[in-house]
This record gives C-alpha cells, sequence and structure tokens, in this order.
C-alpha cells in the first residue's frame, strides 16, 4: 500500500495541479485542488488527522487573505482605485509616459500596502477604465498593473501572500526583513519599470489629447485611506514584534468595514459576498497536498537540492536556487511551488542568503508568463470580460525581457546586501 501511494499519491497531485492551470471548459481551479485533496483523502492515502493538520497549518495566510480582499473590495466600492487611476490621467498632462510612469507608482504603492492581488485584479480594472476614458493603447499601463504586482511583491511581508507561506514557520522581524529585502526590492522594480519602458516605446511616444473628468475622492473613500493608513501600521508594528500577519489583517479590516458602514449606513454582506471564500479553499487543498507529499517523503529531492544549492558558493548557490524558483513557478503556479518551497526550507534548516533566494524567486518568478501566479490569471480573466485578450505569448514576449532582467539585478542586491552584513 505504501508503494502505491507514493507513485498514485504524487500523480494525483501533479494532475490536480496541471488542471488548475488548464482548467478545462472553465471549471474553476479550486474544484481541480478541491477534489484531489479530497480523493486523497478518501483513497486514505491521506488520514484526516493530517488533513486536519495542514488545513490548520494555513490559518494565518487565510486570515490575512480575508483581510485584504475585504479591504480591496471596500476600496473599490467606495471609489478609491478610481480616484487613484484619474490622479493618474490627470497627473500625466497630455504625455504617455508621464501616464505610464504615474500607473506604475501607483501600482507599487497598491502592492506594497495591499498585497499584490490588490493590484492585479482590483486596481487593473480601474486603471483600464481611466486609460479608455483617455483614448490611449492600454497594454502597456495594463502590464504596468501586472508586472508591478510582483516585482513590488517583496518590500514587506504584507506585500504578498507568497511571503507568509514561504516563511509560515519563522517569517522575519521586519528590521531583519528590510536590510535583506529592500535593495533587492528597489533594483526589481526599478529594472522591471526599464525594461517595460523600452518594450512599449512606441506605444508611449504618442501623446493624451482627450480630457478626463476628474474623480474626486468621497468623505468615505477617505476614511477607507485613513483606515488603510491606521491597519498599515498596525501591521508593520506587529511585523517588527515578530507576530503573526493574520489576525491583525483580518481584525483592522473587519474594523475599517464596520465603521465605513455604520458612517454610511451600507450593508457590509455584499462586500463579504465578494471575498474570494474559493481562493481560500484552494489554498487549503494546497496545503493539504503538501503536506501529503511531504509525508511519503516526496520532498526528499528538493530538501536534498537546496542542500547542494548550500554546498556552493553563496552567490552561485543563491542565484541557481533563485533561477529554477522563478522559472518554476510557471510550471506549477507559484502558490503550490510557494507551499513546497517553504515546506522545503523548513526540512533543509536553510536561512539567510539562500531562503531569500527561495523567496525573490517565488515573488519575481510570475512576471514570465501568465501561468505564473493566480493573481496573474486572474487579471487576465479580468482583461477578457472588457474584450481585451492577451495571449500566453503575448506576456511572453514582455515576461522573457522583464523577468530575468529584474531577477538578475534583485539577487544582486541580495547578495550584495548579505556580503555587507557579514562583514559589519
Amino acid at each position: 500500500m505504501v508503494g502505491a501511494s507514493q507513485v498514485l499519491l504524487p500523480l494525483i497531485v501533479g494532475l490536480s495541479i496541471a488542471l488548475m492551470l488548464i482548467r478545462p471548459k472553465g471549471v474553476p481551479e479550486v474544484y481541480w485542488i478541491g477534489g484531489g485533496a479530497v480523493l486523497l483523502i478518501a483513497l486514505r492515502m491521506v488520514p484526516l488527522k493530517l488533513a486536519g493538520k495542514a488545513v490548520a497549518e494555513g490559518l494565518d495566510v487565510y486570515l490575512f487573505l480575508i483581510g485584504m480582499m475585504l479591504l480591496s473590495e471596500l476600496a473599490r466600492e467606495q471609489g478609491v482605485f478610481d480616484w487613484m487611476s484619474s490622479l493618474a490621467v490627470r497627473g500625466s498632462n497630455g504625455s504617455c509616459i508621464r501616464l505610464f510612469t504615474l500607473v506604475y507608482g501607483i501600482g507599487t504603492l497598491v502592492t506594497i500596502f495591499m498585497s499584490n492581488d490588490a493590484t492585479a485584479v482590483v486596481l487593473t480594472p480601474a486603471i483600464l477604465t481611466a486609460v479608455r476614458k483617455a483614448k490611449v493603447q492600454p497594454l502597456p499601463y495594463l502590464f504596468a498593473c501586472a508586472l508591478i504586482a510582483n516585482a513590488a511583491s517583496f518590500v514587506l511581508p504584507i506585500s504578498n501572500p507568497a511571503n507568509l507561506v514561504v516563511f509560515r514557520t519563522g517569517m522575519p522581524p521586519l528590521g531583519q526583513w528590510l536590510l535583506s529585502f529592500a535593495l533587492p526590492s528597489i533594483l526589481s522594480i526599478a529594472t522591471t519599470y526599464l525594461v517595460m519602458r523600452a518594450v512599449f516605446r512606441k506605444e508611449l511616444r504618442t501623446s493624451i489629447d482627450e480630457q478626463v473628468e476628474p474623480s474626486d475622492l468621497s468623505a468615505n473613500g477617505k476614511l477607507v485611506l485613513a483606515g488603510l493608513a491606521l491597519m498599515i501600521a498596525v501591521l508593520l508594528t506587529a511585523s517588527a514584534l515578530n507576530k503573526d500577519l493574520g489576525l491583525p489583517t483580518c481584525l483592522a479590516a473587519l474594523a475599517i468595514t464596520a465603521v465605513v458602514s455604520i458612517k454610511a449606513r451600507s450593508n457590509p454582506w455584499p462586500l463579504a459576498k465578494e471575498i474570494s471564500w474559493g481562493t481560500l479553499a484552494l489554498v487549503a487543498g494546497l496545503f493539504i497536498m503538501v503536506d501529503a507529499m511531504e509525508s511519503i517523503g516526496a520532498l526528499r529531492l528538493t530538501s536534498e537540492a537546496l542542500k547542494w544549492a548550500q554546498g556552493q558558493a553563496p552567490a552561485v548557490g543563491a542565484l541557481l536556487t533563485s533561477v529554477v524558483v522563478g522559472v518554476g513557478n510557471n510550471v506549477v503556479n507559484n502558490l503550490p511551488l510557494g507551499l513546497i518551497a517553504g515546506a522545503t526550507v523548513k526540512a533543509a534548516h536553510v536561512k539567510g542568503l539562500l531562503a531569500n533566494a527561495v523567496l525573490i524567486g517565488v515573488d519575481l518568478g510570475p512576471n514570465l508568463s501568465v501561468t505564473g501566479s493566480l493573481a496573474t490569471i486572474l487579471w487576465l480573466i479580468a482583461l477578457r470580460r472588457e474584450k481585451l485578450n492577451i495571449s500566453f505569448w503575448d506576456f511572453l514576449k514582455v515576461g522573457a525581457l522583464a523577468m530575468p532582467a529584474a531577477l538578475l539585478a534583485s539577487m544582486g542586491g541580495a547578495i550584495l546586501m548579505n556580503m555587507l552584513l557579514k562583514t559589519t
């Protein structure tokens, strides 16, 4: 039975992930992963106790996702993203280059403080509406949203749910995080910007002739912004104290939503319905699958590979690791890969530069193709609803230039910081 499990279990997991990426007949991702997890339990390859333990391990991630999704929907409902988009158009003064820079800057801020999912999924439609009103070619600005959502996703621990997954058993305190990732993040953001400026140079040479009516922020929208600022302060404090981020995020989001709903005399339940509960189930199913793979020793190969990298020169091992992980995102998606990488880092007892290289690969790697992250897949689906068809190859043409350049620059910064910290 054990021998059969060691063959059948990875097969079920691999097939579930493949179907999640392909989405036959448009069936949502959660059904393929959830179905695979249920099948593993039904075939007794995963005991109920192990499945329950695996699901419970993700509690901090679920709470973080709920809080961030709720705040994103609240901000969207109160016109915060529309206001930001109109600011970019109004501030462009007729220049497409200036508009691109402003959109990129707004996307950077939203990613850093509200997570990459908010940028890719919620900010993008608002930007699309604004640039259509300005009657300019929308692709440069839409790609800016998609790529900055990953390029800036390791500035802070709260910038990407994958950060909580990779470091779920040992999230570095805020000070240590900034020492490790501040310079790599700056280089990632700057390099991605320069590459996209070069790729879309023709589209950005034109001017904006159409005047766009300004979108003013309502009193409730200002209240949401104030609440977001307060929540960010709470989360940064929790991170500095090396506390879990999920519960503070969720409680802060609930408090902000309650205050705004009371002031606006609106029913908050529609906001709760907009939360992607299927995403939480998807994450839970992936936790079960990764723990199941670990229980049969299937992560031994990844642990051995990481230990081999640890035995190389620090710069060489870290660079190779980041490249392998970065490319691997686009084969299996960064959500399952992040879980596998986090479990591998824990099993191999890896810390320092090599662990940082794993995180940079997980966060930045999805910029290569549309299959790299769930946020990018949702970005693509949202654009298709707006009659914009961006193919796998269209994205790859940009990603094949932007991702490797940003990854090399970011890893150069990480290696430099590691050397400086060792000499001090």
